[in-house]
């Protein structure tokens, strides 16, 4: 597999400063980029296989949002929320050097960085455009299950040592099983940019914190924030695909069906024997994106 080009860009917070890492692929002056953001816990080189395939029409830039990966951690934990998180992506994409009459990229998120590039492709500057030209939405939409909600809660935040890179892969197939089915040496290499060495052992690259202001939402907080999510979506003009795992707990199917009725009536594609959320390692899934994003 041939290896990306790592960088990093300084951002600011409510703090001070901090550096966010990235890693990206294709031709650094190809004009056609794509922005690939990952989910709560996870890092950028969970596109590895997508980045790979896009990689001969697109400049593919795949960061670690703050707090996750080789990127800085916040010195206040609050602030591991979406406005940071936009905030990041903005600067990083004002970075890429771009077009300035026509900064726009493809975006695709999942899970967490599905409700930021719904945020940023809400979002319009002066003239009335925005950032992004065309998203997808990986297994996740405005509305988000309690259930999930739940079951997320219940490992985010738990440090967790490993004797080994293969406890820790177990570990987090414990956790993981709704990605669907992956060969262990796939599973592994997913599982490997998670970790880092601490001595003798392995421990998770990502800061505990990220579960403090996730475990201080309630229901009326949650029902604020879907309103919201629905204002934004219902307001996108940009092409727009959903992907959802036919057995997610996290997007329901009234959900994404709504979603095809509302807003930018996006296209919705169910992918069979995934549950939250699609890895695009699988061919079958990578094409399914590959074929929305392909240049015109």
């Amino acid at each position: 597999m041939n290896e990306p080009r790592q960088s990093s860009i300084l951002c600011a917070d409510a703090q001070g400063l901090h550096r966010m890492a990235y890693v990206e692929w294709g031709a650094a002056d190809n004009p056609n980029v794509v922005v690939c953001v990952h989910g709560l816990t996870r890092q950028g080189r969970d596109f590895d296989s997508l980045a790979q395939a896009l990689a001969a029409d697109f400049r593919v830039v795949c960061p670690d949002v703050v707090g996750r990966g080789r990127s800085d951690w916040l010195a206040d934990p609050t602030g591991y929320q979406v406005p940071t998180y936009v905030a990041d992506l903005v600067t990083l994409i004002a970075a890429l050097g771009l077009d300035p009459r026509t900064p726009q990229v493809d975006w695709v998120g999942t899970s967490m960085g599905g409700i930021v590039g719904l945020a940023l492709a809400s979002m319009r500057d002066g003239r009335g455009h925005s950032l992004v030209r065309r998203l997808v939405l990986n297994d996740v939409g405005p509305a988000i299950t309690a259930d999930s909600v739940q079951r997320i809660g219940n490992y985010l935040g738990q440090p967790k040592r490993f004797a080994s890179e293969q406890e820790a892969a177990d570990y987090f197939w414990s956790i993981s099983q709704g990605f669907g089915p992956h060969t262990p040496k796939q599973w592994l290499a997913l599982s490997r940019p998670q970790i880092k060495r601490d001595g003798a052992e392995w421990i998770s690259r990502y800061d505990p914190g990220i579960a403090l202001p996730f475990k201080a939402a309630n229901a009326a907080t949650a029902r604020i924030g879907e309103a919201l999510l629905w204002q934004r979506y219902d307001s996108l003009t940009c092409p727009t695909l959903v992907l959802r795992g036919a057995e997610s707990d996290l997007l329901t199917r009234e959900t994404a069906e709504a979603m095809t009725q509302r807003g930018p009536k996006a296209k919705l594609v169910e992918i069979a024997g995934v549950g939250h959320a699609p890895t695009f390692v699988a061919p079958d899934q990578i094409a399914v994106v590959r074929e929305f994003l392909k240049p015109s």
